[in-house]
């Protein structure tokens, strides 16, 4: 235990005074920082209502529920269960992010009762008709990206993350890292197969929990190329709630939805 909090300090200071011989080592330590700090939650859980936002302003709601699974040796799983409006009531997905390779995404849809497999090919889709894509849904591991330090704007330490995946939306991410706040992201700009800004995610009211936790109370995803929106606000966060893998099956799903 000593020896990795000794670690952690190490890696800290290196990204904190740049001491990385390289732009690429640079980014990634930030990364790895940014995990470190964030690690030891163990399952959560969290209520959100979504606010579509269409090109001509026009809005709708939904509500929903999101349940995580905390995984060192590979990435976390989450399962994400719609309760509101009737139309989009009982759908689900489940999500097992991969620190190599693609991710594993169902979809339960009640209507025919059914579990269907995301292909990877369809993960650059939009997830509910929101600005979120499937593949946004997984969790941040450091293996899914390669990195490249690109400047420091007061305590935001901008990085670009080169998606590995093949078969990603996206060309490049640059994400803002706040250095003071346990390198918790501030805002994600995404930028298309053809490298144009596609979409800005921005993170605000943020609160921490459990003196370690920092947890944005809002996510508002802006597309650029579409004119439209989504928010997300989040409330009622649980930790060390005692989930297991046992809560994160396709029956799990199944039974979710029902």
């Amino acid at each position: 235990m000593k020896k990795q909090i000794l670690s952690s300090i190490a890696l800290i200071m290196a990204v904190a005074f740049g001491n990385a011989q390289t732009a690429e080592e640079r980014g990634l330590q930030i990364a790895k920082a940014a995990e470190e700090a964030d690690l030891g939650f163990g399952s959560s859980t969290v209520t959100l209502k979504m606010t579509l936002k269409n090109k001509n302003g026009q809005t709708s709601e939904r509500y929903l529920e999101n349940k995580t699974l905390e995984l060192t040796e590979d990435g976390d799983k989450s399962l994400i269960v719609f309760n509101s409006p009737k139309d989009v009531k009982g759908t689900a997905t489940l999500t097992f992010t991969h620190k190599v390779g693609s991710d594993d995404q169902w979809l339960y849809l009640p209507s025919i009762a059914r579990v269907k497999r995301i292909s990877s090919n369809n993960k650059s889709g939009p997830f509910m008709g929101s600005e979120f894509a499937y593949e946004d849904l997984s969790s941040q591991e450091v293996e899914k990206y390669s990195y490249k330090f690109l400047s420091e704007e007061g305590p935001l330490l901008i990085v670009e993350q080169d998606p590995v995946d093949p078969k990603s939306g996206y060309t490049r991410r640059v994400v803002s890292y706040n250095k003071e706040k346990g390198y918790r992201i501030e805002k994600i700009e995404f930028y298309d197969r053809k490298n144009a800004l596609l979409k800005t995610l921005t993170y605000s009211g943020y609160k921490l929990y459990k003196n370690k936790f920092w947890r944005a109370s809002t996510f508002n995803m802006v597309n650029h190329q579409s004119n439209k929106e989504t928010l997300l606000e989040f409330s009622d966060y649980n930790f060390g709630v005692g989930l297991s893998d046992d809560d994160f099956t396709q029956v799990a799903l199944k039974r979710a939805g029902s």
